[in-house]
């Protein structure tokens, strides 16, 4: 606790993946929410290149003007390795500012992507001795790689569309367009999705409808990570639904389901229709039959626990009819720090679940301290 009794909660945004931006604007959503009565708040930027920094007063937490913000400077800070030291050692000391921030009580890492939600600063956190929100090292980098992702849901019965993947895309097979094999090929059919494997917020996704444009997708998801999945094209719905970490340990709770629906002229779900353009329509929660809902709601809680998550998950997939007449359910991905801006699907699904925004990060907080005296490693 800090000297006015309130918890001392360090939000880590920004940093060095892609989706730099997204992390800052959710940051923003999750400071506003947080009761100052309760909690003390330190802003911790990471830039673009690393740099750990205490932003200045100026910066900025939301997409202003058309413009994304991002972490650029202000003062120097670095995680202490010892866990003696529980929290931030400032390198560039300024009057007032270096035993302000000596302890910090729990992290929430509100980043996305590489470098934040592939477990990596879940083990420099672990190796730092501080509790942190969210899942642990091994289910955060396993929910980020999409081929892993896929492997373990599989191995839990959690039903998968048909995908492939290319481990050297970001090399010699990037420019040749038969990487992809014919019985590939006819198997996935058209139109496939190009992702890189490791990143989110549709960033370098392509969405391919003639093969000549798969060389050129190949090389766009490539820039992003070297490891390329190529995934048929699922037909239907579009549904999403949320898992929190059940109050005193208790097992995984599973939020109303939502469904995302394009609006004309959109062709999906992409970067820009997702946080730039007005190019989305949300149910929530979705208009769905209650066996419907439960279904979603059971398969989100097995994916949870089949990749061994903790804290929250934002399950998303597409609900579609089977060749005889009934529901297929199908996993398209497993989010494991979601987006938290004003207008993300997990804290609009929770909040249609009963839980407001405040309550979802009280939740969160909680469960982060009360896994604290646990064995490290997890």
């Amino acid at each position: 606790m800090s000297g006015t009794g309130r918890v001392r909660v360090a939000v880590v945004f920004g940093g060095r993946s892609a989706e730099h931006a997204i992390s800052c604007i959710s940051a923003g959503s999750v400071i506003a929410a947080l009761d100052p009565e309760r909690y003390e708040v330190v802003p911790v930027g990471i830039a673009r290149d690393g740099r750990w920094v205490l932003p200045g007063a100026g910066q900025r937490l939301a997409i202003t003007d058309g413009q994304l913000p991002e972490v650029t400077g202000g003062t120097a800070v670095s995680l202490v390795g010892d866990p003696a030291g529980r929290g931030l050692a400032v390198l560039e000391p300024a009057a007032g500012i270096g035993a302000a921030l000596t302890e910090v009580d729990v992290v929430f890492p509100v980043l996305h992507g590489a470098y934040g939600e592939d477990g990596t600063i879940q083990g420099l956190l672990e190796m730092s001795g501080l509790p942190y929100v969210g899942s642990g090292v091994f289910a955060s980098a396993a929910s980020m790689d999409k081929e892993f992702t896929k492997k373990l849901l599989a191995s839990a019965g959690v039903p998968q569309g048909d995908h492939v993947v290319l481990r050297d895309a970001g090399g010699a097979v990037c420019p040749d367009p038969d990487v992809l094999s014919a019985a590939d090929r006819e198997r996935l059919g058209l139109p496939v999705f190009v992702k890189p494997a490791r990143a989110g917020s549709s960033i370098g996704i392509t969405k391919v409808t003639d093969w000549a444009q798969f060389p050129e997708a190949v090389a766009t998801a490539a820039v992003v990570d070297p490891k390329v999945v190529v995934e048929a094209a699922v037909p239907g719905r579009e549904v999403e639904c949320g898992v929190l970490a059940g109050p005193d340990g208790g097992p995984p709770q599973a939020s109303v389901p939502a469904e995302i629906r394009l609006k004309p002229g959109t062709d999906w779900y992409d970067f820009d229709a997702k946080y730039l353009e007005d190019a989305v329509e949300f149910d929530v929660p979705a208009d769905l039959t209650p066996e419907q809902t439960r279904a979603v709601q059971q398969a989100s809680c097995r994916a949870y626990r089949a990749l061994d998550c903790e804290g929250l998950a934002r399950v998303d997939f597409f609900l579609g009819t089977g060749p005889d007449g009934e529901d297929r359910l199908v996993v398209n991905e497993v989010n494991t720090m979601p987006g938290f801006t004003s207008i993300s699907m997990y804290p609009r699904m929770w909040a249609a679940s009963g839980v407001s925004y405040p309550e979802l990060v009280d939740r969160l907080v909680a469960s982060a301290l009360a896994r604290a005296g646990r064995p490290a490693g997890r």
